[in-house]
């Protein structure tokens, strides 16, 4: 009985042995093998640094306003008798829009020409006699003032009359009709909006720091949220004081609308132009990765043989242009950048340059 449990014994403690060998074996090859294995090239794409003419602009959102613009109002209250335009036309300078029920007026207007019509029929009577020596000088005077007070009687409803019937102040494209026929109106209620669309205002804000750059007719350009606008303009007006909430000042630029395709109201990306720069090192925006540690690039260096490894380059940059990003200090020109596949590399990996995919996506 005692051999056999020593048997028994002696077996476990030669298969657990024989288990932590095999253990200790497999991972010390295991760590052999990773020690001599080389990871495969990160496939990237990259560009060589050149100085370039830098565009320079300053970006902003701004608000199309037409430059005449106006919301129809009535003067006169009274029954809307016509509506004389149709939604969108195109109306002239002081064609008629609206007209008002003017039956009292011109009646009131008819009684005070006949009342003139007699007072100067009066005055020429008491000329008359006073002429020939029978009549007063008081009573040609007071028939001259019956004359005036009639004349202005005749002005004041001849006034009344035409506060019933609304011409359009200037040529443009008149809106919906927001009155109906037969309805009562009052006197400042809204009936239609007139816009001329040949030429738009476009203003927006830029920062007080940037102020200084900003300066009347300097050309801009303007482009709708959804690109199916895009026009250039210049500047015609800055405020002369900066907003202490904000701290921007407002800008007004024109732009030519002779399409009509821009309407006012409309959100715009606008840009002023400021003069070019030469020698200026810029980059792809996907070539500079920003950390907590600040902006780097990755550039190409020279191994063994013709082999790539990706050096990391903390950088600074500066001002943006569409997809471009300026880089004050860390490049220079000739330095070889990578532009798309960064998250892949680290400091000293291999590299491969790879044109033939688009390596930004899923980045």
């Amino acid at each position: 009985m005692f051999k056999r449990l020593l048997i028994a014994v002696i077996l476990l403690a030669l298969i657990g042995g024989g288990i932590v060998w095999f253990k200790f074996f497999r991972d010390g090859m295991i760590a052999q093998f990773m020690a001599g294995a080389v990871p495969p090239p990160v496939p990237v794409t990259a560009l060589t640094v050149e100085p370039v003419t830098w565009t320079p602009g300053v970006e902003a959102v701004g608000t199309a306003i037409s430059a005449r613009g106006v919301d129809l109002a009535i003067e006169s209250s009274g029954l809307v008798r016509s509506i004389d335009f149709a939604p969108n036309a195109v109306v002239t300078e002081g064609q008629v829009l609206l007209q008002i029920d003017d039956k009292a007026e011109r009646a009131g207007l008819a009684a005070g020409e006949a009342a003139l019509a007699v007072a100067r029929a009066e005055a020429a009577r008491a000329e008359t006699l006073t002429s020939r020596g029978v009549g007063a000088a008081n009573t040609l005077e007071t028939a001259e003032a019956q004359v005036e007070s009639a004349r202005a009687q005749v002005a004041q409803r001849q006034t009344a009359l035409d506060a019933k019937q609304s011409r359009a102040p200037f040529g443009g494209v008149v809106g919906i009709p927001r009155v109906e026929v037969g309805q009562y109106v009052l006197p400042g209620t809204i009936y239609a909006t007139l816009q001329d669309l040949e030429r738009m205002y476009v203003d927006f804000s830029v920062p007080e720091q940037q102020l200084s750059v900003v300066a009347q007719d300097q050309t801009v350009t303007v482009a709708t949220e959804v690109g199916a606008f895009s026009a250039e303009g210049r500047i015609i007006a800055i405020e002369p004081q900066v907003d202490p909430n904000s701290r921007l000042a407002r800008v007004r630029a024109e732009v030519d609308n002779t399409s009509a395709s821009l309407l006012p109201g409309q959100f715009l990306r606008v840009r002023v132009e400021l003069p070019a720069e030469a020698g200026v090192i810029a980059l792809p925006q996907t070539a500079i990765v920003a950390s907590l540690y600040g902006s780097y690039a990755y550039v190409l260096r020279k191994g063994e043989g013709d082999a790539l490894t990706a050096s990391q380059v903390f950088v600074q940059t500066g001002r943006r242009n569409g997809a471009l990003i300026e880089v004050v200090s860390g490049l220079s020109a000739g330095d070889q950048v990578v532009t798309s596949g960064q998250n892949r590399l680290s400091n000293g990996a291999a590299v491969v340059i790879d044109d033939s995919v688009d390596l930004t996506v899923g980045e």
